[in-house]
């Protein structure tokens, strides 16, 4: 009979290293929580991001008036006049009610690109980066004429040919944060194909989907996921220019871009109540960026 020893000691050495990973991986984890529980600062913003989201969600309920609604006896109301905490627009519309109802639009805007981006781009640069050679070259080549035009001009330039509409400008900017994705994905997979465990997969003879699965895409994943969260600002900026440009939403739907363009002719007159759009698209984009400045930070540790 053959002798099995080495076989069990190897079946028993592999199952060793499986949990020593496992420890290893929730060890990481806890400490990346950890880390972002001392971050005073990263906990902060991730609260104001958390308050603008869900009063987004529940705008029906925390609207205190139909944000249709007009009364041209009301227009340009200061902050605080009664019954219009945050002052009325042009219209006479509740501003508070347009602001929650606006934000929906925007972070719809703002975060559906990222995402679909993140998908495709994601599985350009994987596909580019894993498998090289000539594919990596036409991937990356067809990739970067897309950098020989500056985002702005390009998410115009596409949202001016597909017309103006929230679905029109989502793909733009869709396409707009492909390349940028999809350049960072290749370059994290190039530098992990290569390493140790990668190769000792490919010579047990596991196919390439089985080795992007189990061992690429879970260490790719938190690098681009990262990156693409910074890119949520950006977008929310961009699609807040679409609108503001008459590319994105349409009226009378409340945007805050779009609120901010009926508003502009009215700075002078109430300042204030002019400056409200503007002022979460700010508070929004920069809650994003500290969000995801403090990720990168937390996730930036050795075990």
């Amino acid at each position: 009979m053959a002798d099995t020893t080495p076989v069990a000691a190897g079946l028993a050495e592999a199952a060793i290293d499986d949990t020593q990973v496992a420890a290893k991986s929730r060890s990481y984890w806890t400490t990346v929580w950890q880390s972002l529980l001392r971050d005073p600062v990263t906990l902060v913003f991730a609260g104001i991001l958390i308050t603008i989201l869900m009063s987004t969600i529940f705008a029906d309920v925390l609207a205190p008036a139909d944000p249709f609604k007009t009364n041209m006896v009301k227009r340009l109301k200061p902050i605080g006049t009664p019954g219009f905490l945050l002052g009325a627009d042009e219209l006479g519309r509740d501003m508070l009610s347009r602001l929650l109802h606006g934000g929906r639009l925007s972070l719809v805007m703002g975060i559906s690109p990222v995402a679909l981006a993140l998908v495709i781009g994601g599985m350009l640069g994987l596909t580019a980066g894993f498998l090289g050679g000539k594919t990596n070259m036409a991937i990356m080549r067809t990739i970067d004429v897309f950098y020989a035009f500056p985002s702005v001009l390009l998410a115009i330039a596409i949202s001016g040919a597909l017309g103006a509409g929230i679905v029109n400008a989502i793909i733009s900017l869709t396409i707009v944060f492909i390349p940028p994705i999809a350049r960072v994905t290749e370059s994290v997979t190039t530098q992990i194909r290569n390493l140790d465990y990668v190769e000792a997969a490919r010579a047990s003879g596991a196919n390439a989907f089985t080795i992007i699965r189990a061992h690429v895409l879970s260490n790719v994943a938190g690098p681009v996921f990262i990156y693409s969260t910074s890119l949520i600002s950006v977008s929310i900026i961009l699609a807040s220019g679409l609108s503001f440009l008459g590319l994105g939403t349409e009226p009378p739907k409340p945007e805050w871009g779009l609120m901010l363009n009926t508003l502009r002719q009215s700075i002078y007159v109430s300042p204030w109540v002019a400056a409200l759009p503007g002022a979460m698209i700010f508070l929004t984009s920069l809650s994003f960026n500290m969000l995801s400045d403090g990720l990168r930070t937390a996730m930036d540790i050795r075990l």
